[in-house]
């Protein structure tokens, strides 16, 4: 019985660590920051912004700390019209 539940246990952390994984253009781009987020401003953006990008909330301090710290990772692109001023 106890073969069975280690069998068991191992195969349920192979499935857990094999579905917890990024995709290989995820792990290229974490390889490549030794951070998650550019900077504190980076961040704040990111958790204030959906991650599909469907609602983008834009000011134009975001656009020039984008600019000024390179941030990375998923683009969103906004109109001119939707980059509200600070």
């Amino acid at each position: 019985m106890r073969a069975w539940l280690s069998l068991a246990s191992y195969l349920g952390g192979i499935v857990m660590v094999a579905t917890a994984c990024a995709r290989w253009d995820q792990w290229s781009q974490c390889q490549r920051h030794t951070t998650h987020f550019a900077s504190g401003t980076h961040g704040v953006f990111s958790l204030r912004n959906n991650k599909d990008g469907s609602n983008p909330r834009v000011s134009r301090t975001d656009v020039d700390s984008a600019r000024a710290e390179n941030w990375w990772g998923k683009a969103i692109t906004v109109s001119p019209e939707q980059i509200f001023q600070n």
